[in-house]
């Protein structure tokens, strides 16, 4: 209890994510971002546990571009199909056929029509046209010929349902397999239509079955479930793969299946399944609560994806394919041709034909192998919140820092691994996101708790310990002292903040005369080169050091040298660890922010202590940019003021930023090297930066992720590359923003 009372801030501050957490879980606080995430994160998942092996029990017929372009335009002649028909039956003596297609308007291609009007007017005193006709019709009647082709024959058709204002419907829908009574008054959310495209009347009667071969498309535009139940003004339909399922199981009933009542689900009003009942057996396809199932990619869709065969209709129509070569096959008929448009977006691929994906589920249903978001996800969600943040609420504040580290990482660990191994063994679909950062998130707070309530007392003891005069003001003004002056004055100067990284962590594992000595190797290295560029030391601040050009001394090219002065502090800081590595000493990092502008620089103080400092505007923005190098992944952030006076360095824009306390958005770079020692392989990252850059602000989402993936082909290690990514992976959720100006808003100091 007395750990509990000295250390209640953290604990509650540790606390914070996890109330948010919780909020978001129950759909009280929804944050899409972690919506996203969790799409982010299945898809990972899906890619990583896909067999990746070639199912040889379903076949694609593929309507492709060679098809086209050897049988004509799409839609083929009936005639045409009804040849296709009997081939796969007869011939190749498939199990199953099923379409990916709608036939919705009658086929008027063979001239019936025309000639009926013919021997009705013109040619109606020619008996002979008019026997002729009737000799001929029933071949030429395309839609009969096709009817006949598929009656009484294991043929699935397809259609669509839609949704529009007006409720628009064409064709015929076969017969429903459920009605609402079914669902006991149940508020079943099943995805609803008001509207359909159905093929017509006479096929619909000579095929056995149809279904709806509609997908569902995420908010982010994927395509990741399939409905397998659509309502209808009170009836409900199957899709395709579910139809073509239950032929091949010998035309079960489907009948809801309800969840029995468990702790975890006592109040869930959805389906847990979809029962398939025949001769007293019953078959249950576990479904999500929209009636829809995951769509278990077997791999990279298309021809080339080895999931499933695919040939080319021309080539069945053609007899190209030896007789029986498909038999007891299970065929798909559906096109991968762009200007047919029946590809989609989805995990395995950005141009996914979508007649796979009901491969894919049909596949799973012959594996029992189904991919579902349980109806027990929400407890479990909460559940696994509410243990892993109270552990790290109550854990986190009493551990030293290495300990807290490894706590959270275990943590984090649990719960990624527990996650991954009810996905791949058990195909359950549980949310991830929230947990993962509701975790790293209370490790940051408490973390940063800590952190500044002791820099507080840093700043404390800084404040009676830390002023002096810098050396080099006392040098200079002892040579010549009448051409200088303690009088504040605004200059144009340039300052430098260079900030070390990991010190906190080194001064928790390391003995004070220990530290004592790295800090002072260190910044005897810095304030070394800083001198030798001409450099005035402002003061040393903890572990971070403040140093400006072009004053007391006038220095024209204070901006130039500054850069200068930056690059060799990095490698010395290289070079340092190099030794640090060999005596088994701790390495360390640094930050740099430069930043050029008028400011006033003088003696100011008090009448106890006084130092010659610089202070200003253009002082905080420096500070600032120092604080951004960890943001953007780099050593030193440069302002556009600055680069400009130093036009012997190749530079990398990083971003346009408005810190807090400016409106003004500035421009941020990185010295790349001077350009007499740039290379072509940096100067090609260069231009290709240059263009990422262009179209991120443009808003050109697409154009900018084919910049950054090549940027991320030529530098893999680069983080900012790796920070863009992310950031178009959120803004493309975000409609076309025409006031946007492209700077990213920093609220932090």
């Amino acid at each position: 209890m007395r750990l509990l009372s000295r250390h209640w801030p953290r604990i509650a501050v540790t606390l914070i994510p996890l109330v948010f957490a919780l909020l978001h879980a129950g759909d009280v606080l929804r944050l899409d971002v972690l919506q996203r995430l969790d799409h982010i994160l299945y898809d990972a998942r899906l890619r990583a546990t896909m067999p990746r092996t070639l199912d040889e029990r379903i076949v694609i017929v593929d309507i492709d571009e060679k098809s086209l372009a050897e049988v004509g335009r799409w839609p083929w002649g009936r005639n045409r199909l009804a040849e296709l028909v009997d081939e796969l039956l007869d011939r190749q003596q498939v199990a199953l056929l099923g379409f990916d297609v709608v036939f919705a308007e009658a086929d008027d291609s063979s001239g019936l029509k025309r000639l009926k009007q013919l021997a009705q007017n013109e040619m109606r005193d020619q008996p002979a046209f008019a026997e002729k006709l009737g000799q001929i019709q029933d071949s030429l009647d395309y839609d009969a010929v096709f009817a006949k082709s598929i009656a009484n024959r294991p043929v699935v058709l397809g259609y669509y349902f839609t949704s529009d204002r007006d409720g628009r419907i064409n064709g015929a829908l076969p017969a429903p397999v459920m009605n609402r009574d079914a669902m006991k008054g149940r508020p079943i959310q099943v995805t609803s239509w008001n509207g359909y495209g159905s093929n017509i009347d006479s096929l619909v009667k000579a095929a056995p079955m149809a279904g709806f071969f509609n997908s569902i498309t995420e908010g982010d535009g994927v395509v990741r479930s399939i409905p397998l139940l659509a309502e209808y003004k009170g009836q409900y339909y199957e899709s395709l793969s579910l139809a073509m399922f239950r032929m091949l199981a010998g035309l079960p009933a489907v009948e809801p299946g309800f969840p029995q009542e468990r702790f975890l689900t006592r109040n869930y009003q959805g389906l847990e399944s979809i029962l398939l009942k025949q001769a007293g057996k019953s078959l249950a396809i576990p479904v999500d609560d929209r009636v829809a199932t995951l769509v278990p990619f077997r791999g990279p869709g298309g021809v080339g994806g080895g999931s499933f065969r695919y040939i080319s209709a021309s080539d069945v129509l053609g007899q190209k394919v030896a007789p029986g070569q498909l038999k007891d096959r299970i065929v798909l008929l559906g096109t991968t041709a762009p200007g047919l448009l029946d590809l989609r977006v989805t995990p395995v691929g950005e141009t996914y034909p979508g007649v796979e994906t009901h491969a894919n589920v049909i596949s799973g249903f012959l594996d029992g192998k189904v991919l579902v978001k349980p109806d027990y996800a929400l407890g479990y969600e909460v559940l696994v919140l509410v243990l892993s943040g109270l552990t790290l609420a109550f854990a986190l504040p009493m551990l030293s820092a290495p300990k807290a580290v490894a706590t959270s990482v275990g943590v984090v660990a649990v719960l990624a691994g527990l996650n991954f191994w009810l996905f791949s063994a058990h195909g359950l679909v549980l949310p991830l996101a929230t947990a993962l950062v509701m975790a790293l998130t209370a490790f940051a707070l408490n973390m940063s708790y800590g952190y500044f309530v002791e820099s507080r007392s840093k700043r404390e003891l800084a404040n009676l310990f830390g002023t002096y005069v810098p050396p080099e003001l006392v040098d200079e003004m002892v040579k010549d002292p009448d051409s200088y002056s303690m009088k504040a004055s605004a200059k144009e100067l340039t300052v430098m903040f260079c900030d070390m990284r990991g010190f906190t962590k080194m001064s928790e594992t390391m003995e004070p005369t220990q530290l004592q000595a790295l800090l002072n190797s260190v910044f005897s290295r810095l304030t070394d080169l800083i001198r030798g560029n001409r450099g005035t030391i402002d003061k040393y601040m903890g572990d971070c050091v403040m140093a400006f050009w072009g004053a007391p001394v006038d220095t024209p090219e204070h901006a130039s040298l500054a850069v200068k002065t930056s690059r060799e502090m990095v490698h010395a800081v290289q070079q340092l660890n190099e030794e640090h590595r060999a005596k088994g000493l701790p390495e360390i990092g640094i930050g740099i922010g430069l930043n050029t502008g008028s400011m006033c620089v003088g003696d100011m103080g008090s009448d106890i202590r006084r130092s010659y400092t610089v202070i200003g505007d253009s002082v905080n923005l420096g500070s600032r940019l120092e604080g951004l190098s960890k943001t953007y992944g780099v050593d030193t952030v440069v302002s556009e003021a600055t680069r400009k006076l130093a036009p012997d360095f190749a530079w990398q824009e990083l971003d346009r930023v408005r810190v807090k306390g400016k409106d003004q958005a500035v421009a941020i770079f990185w010295p790349v090297a001077p350009l007499s020692e740039l290379d072509g392989r940096s100067a090609g990252e260069l231009k290709e930066w240059a263009l990422a850059l262009k179209a991120y602000r443009d808003q050109a989402w697409d154009d900018c992720d084919v910049h950054l993936l090549n940027l991320q082909r030529m530098n893999a290690q680069k983080y900012l590359y790796r920070l863009y990514a992310e950031r178009v992976a959120s803004m493309r959720l975000l409609p076309f923003d025409p006031g946007w100006d492209g700077a990213t808003n920093f609220e932090t100091k």
